[in-house]
């Protein structure tokens, strides 16, 4: 897969999971990623979840894309940075209508988005299962 080919999948199977650590223990989660782009991967929780902690403490991470019909996986490692944009924020929760009553309770601050940058990925399909690992940068 190309880096444009990779883009598009992801953002075509937007529930994904995501994988921190926290003391030296590896965390993983099903996520739905908001977007992805050459920039990054846009991802959103709550400033009270683990989730945020484990970020601010390690903000090294991979993440892993699957479709089931392709037998397709694309994983992606690289280093989540909080974004301090009201803007997308508000971009989010209107895209997101189950955000909505949190955010109009508590207010924009529980809501924490981060990108995922610097990232670089890898697909694996059965075809290529025992095949060299090839690396993609996606900056």
């Amino acid at each position: 897969m190309t880096k444009e080919e990779i883009i598009k999948f992801m953002n075509e199977n937007l529930t994904c999971y995501l994988a921190t650590a926290e003391n030296n223990q590896p965390r993983v989660r099903a996520m739905m990623a908001y977007r992805a782009d050459e920039k990054g991967i846009i991802f959103s929780t709550g400033n009270t979840k683990d989730l945020y902690r484990q970020i601010k403490n390690n903000p090294l991470v991979e993440v892993c894309f699957f479709n089931a019909q392709s037998n397709t996986q694309v994983r992606v490692k690289g280093k989540a940075v909080i974004k301090e944009d009201i803007e997308l924020k508000k971009e989010i929760v209107n895209n997101r209508p189950f955000l909505k009553p949190v955010v109009e309770k508590m207010g924009y601050d529980i809501l924490i988005v981060f990108g995922v940058v610097d990232c670089v990925a890898n697909v694996w399909t059965f075809e290529t299962n025992l095949s060299p690992k090839e690396y993609i940068n996606l900056s």
